[in-house]
């Protein structure tokens, strides 16, 4: 997943200025002295959040104030550049707020998220709906043709031109203010979504009083599990911790069934069944204020309003892609589920299978069918050996990168790591943070994002970070990876490349900003080299001996790769169409009953097959709720289509070379937001995309 926090979507400078009076001794007044203006985390502290996002707010306001009543006749440069230019500070504050807020929060960075986010909101207002400021925008692009621009900064004019017009700048002056209002009401909302999915989720752990109602578990899991719950108060009982999809880790390994329903029950029901942290009433007014927004910007919903920005364009295009793989994927589901349904009669079960026993079974079935279960795979996945000799590795053969660890620049944690990255011809490229382990003050999930962004208008170089939510193991035990956690550090490692490649002139266009509908993308493609066979050889060792991963044992993962995909493609499905729904609703459709209204969906759309619930369900679909993915979660399956049909075209080519990589950087991973984004696709593949590779890799495809 990508997270970006950024202001507004402009861009900034960071050109080492005096600091104001007003920050006298705060470190976010100036940009950082480090390397790459690495963040001064060491330095920094709570307390200088608030005076520096409304310093940075007072600035920037005071920065557009000049271009917008500037006597000079508009012109590319004293506009567009001028606003690419602006808010040095406040993006700076905001950039690097929202990462620690999002990886390291407190209750103290939650309140000033609480009380910022509606603030922001009407700030970006206040630019967007700056009549003189747009009136100058429009001048430019209304006479875009006769300025003689080179691509990038054409594109940038035009970009700017959608930005305001999508944001309102064409709303009478009633309207603006009815948008004003709506836009800081969403905002407030979806940082209290945000905050309830977070603390319902810590305070949602299954407790239970013995080792032995955890068998199944390794005795290092139950061991955590001990701790967590002396950590909370418990001590001598077991608290097994939740994660934010409604699939819970330990689901595969408890033979407990009824330890299993307990974890499964506990974990389906966050966010609504009353409490403090029930979401139901807070999805109700987004979903509201949402739909009331795009009616007034003149859209039928607010999927119509999302859409129209991404490559999807429109919701009759999204709702066709998940309707004609809904079916098969649920008929495959219920295969699965039959498979499944046989073991437990072979064992006399007495049940019928449900989705606390489906990743249980599902081990079960695996190891039958394919003589393995993924804890035969945890001992060759040790953590560094993954990162610096699996995706490092493969990043290496591919582009020419290398990395060099460095200890002496300060994080926010000390679990977190810091690489130099060195491009081929031997000069640095970029700084590479990595934050691996699951921590309770940390949201769940994997993401990437960007302290720095590369721009040579402003000369700065991208400073990223990678974030995964891998159980820490008590101390001397090593860090063992399920094979989907490789995979996911391959993934976010893809959202890496795009940063750190990115070569562009304007920050507006730097790296990963590109429609949500295409950013996973090339994180997606990163994932084949998990399981290449130069690569995997490399990193797949197990920990105690050094000895490689037997071929045979390999093998049958590559064998089982279409294996469970019935599940996984249902899951995944069933909360893209959630989302659409909550999405395509008129402010009058929207319902009274969100677990009514969700349950009814998933019944009109097929998708009601119980034992695999969404793999988000409403109350904690934090991609829906939280502003990021709303009305674009379908984005993975959609960039997944151009990942399959590019995972060919590099099998077709040979596969792990620096050509391929080199024609693969040049041609997309550097390009950023500078084209259309299926430009950048045709340029690079030399066709448009097709779905068979999609199909065949989902096992949808009939054989």
């Amino acid at each position: 997943m990508l997270v970006v926090a950024a202001a507004l979507g402009l861009a900034f400078s960071q050109t080492v200025l005096a600091a104001p009076a007003a920050l006298a001794g705060n470190p976010l007044a100036t940009a950082s002295t480090l390397p790459f203006h690495y963040p001064q985390f060491d330095k920094i502290k709570d307390e200088h959040f608030i005076p520096a996002f409304n310093e940075g707010m007072r600035q920037q306001l005071k920065e557009v104030d000049a271009i917008a009543n500037n006597k000079a006749a508009p012109s590319f440069d004293n506009t567009i550049v001028a606003m690419e230019k602006s808010g040095a500070l406040l993006t700076r504050v905001q950039t690097i707020f929202g990462n620690l807020q999002g990886a390291n929060t407190n209750d103290k960075l939650d309140a000033i998220d609480s009380e910022m986010s509606p603030k922001l909101a009407a700030h970006a207002d206040a630019i967007y709906l700056n009549a003189k400021l747009y009136a100058r925008v429009k001048a430019l692009y209304d006479k875009r043709a006769t300025l003689k621009l080179d691509a990038e900064s054409e594109h940038l004019l035009e970009r700017y031109h959608t930005d305001f017009v999508r944001a309102g700048a064409n709303l009478s002056a009633a309207d603006k203010e009815k948008l004003k209002a709506i836009n800081g009401t969403i905002a407030k909302l979806q940082t209290t979504f945000t905050q309830n999915v977070l603390k319902e989720t810590n305070a949602s752990g299954l407790l239970v009083d013995t080792r032995e109602e955890l068998a199944g578990m390794s005795p290092a899991a139950i061991d955590a599990a001990a701790a967590a719950a002396k950590a909370k108060g418990q001590d001598g009982k077991f608290l097994v911790a939740v994660v934010n999809t409604s699939g819970q880790p330990p689901l595969a390994e408890l033979t407990n069934r009824a330890v299993r329903e307990k974890l499964m029950a506990l974990s389906l029901a966050r966010g609504s069944h009353g409490g403090e942290f029930d979401n139901r009433d807070v999805v109700l007014k987004i979903a509201k204020a949402r739909a009331e927004k795009a009616t007034l910007l003149g859209y039928e919903n607010f999927a119509a309003y999302s859409l129209e920005d991404q490559t999807a364009h429109d919701t009759a295009s999204v709702n066709k892609l998940l309707s004609e793989l809904a079916k098969p994927a649920v008929n495959n589901a219920r295969k699965e589920a039959a498979d499944l349904q046989a073991v437990v009669d072979a064992d006399k079960g007495g049940f019928k299978i449900d989705a606390s026993d489906w990743a249980f079974y599902t081990d079960k079935v695996r190891a039958q069918r394919f003589a393995f279960d993924e804890n035969q795979l945890k001992p060759y996945f040790e953590l560094n050996n993954v990162l610096t000799n699996g995706v490092f590795y493969a990043a290496n053969k591919l582009y020419g990168l290398s990395f060099k660890e460095r200890k002496d620049l300060p994080v926010y944690n000390p679990d977190v790591r810091v690489f130099d990255v060195f491009d081929a011809d031997g000069k640095q490229l970029a700084i590479f943070i990595a934050d691996m382990y699951a921590r309770s003050n940390k949201q769940g999930g994997a993401w990437m994002n960007e302290y720095i962004s590369q721009s040579s208008l402003l000369g700065t170089h991208s400073v990223v970070a990678n974030h995964l939510n891998i159980p820490k193991p008590p101390a001397g035990e090593p860090t063992l990876l399920t094979y989907d956690e490789v995979k996911t550090a391959f993934h976010e490692f893809g959202h890496a490349l795009h940063g750190m490649f990115s070569n562009v002139k304007y920050p507006r266009f730097s790296g990963t900003s590109v429609p949500r509908d295409f950013v996973e993308y090339p994180s997606q493609v990163n994932e084949m080299w998990a399981v290449w066979p130069e690569v995997l050889s490399n990193y797949a060792k197990h920990y105690k001996t050094g000895e490689p991963m037997p071929k045979e044992l390999l093998d049958k993962v590559l064998a089982s790769k279409k294996f469970n995909q019935g599940f996984l493609t249902t899951e995944y499905l069933s909360a893209s169409l959630l989302d659409q729904r909550w999405h395509q609703l008129t402010p009058a459709q929207i319902p009274t009953d969100v677990l009514a209204f969700e349950a009814q969906s998933l019944k009109d759309m097929g998708v009601d097959f119980a034992p695999v619930p969404p793999r988000y369900r409403t109350t904690y679909f934090s991609h829906s709720f939280s502003g990021g993915y709303s009305a674009g979660y379908y984005a993975y399956l959609w960039s997944e289509k151009l990942d399959a049909d590019t995972v060919e075209w590099f099998k077709e080519n040979g596969g792990l070379q620096r050509k391929n990589g080199d024609w693969f950087r040049a041609k997309l991973l550097s390009r950023g937001g500078t084209d259309d984004a299926m430009n950048l696709f045709r340029n690079f593949r030399g066709r448009d995309p097709v779905i068979e590779p999609l199909l065949e890799r989902r096992g949808l495809n009939g054989k």
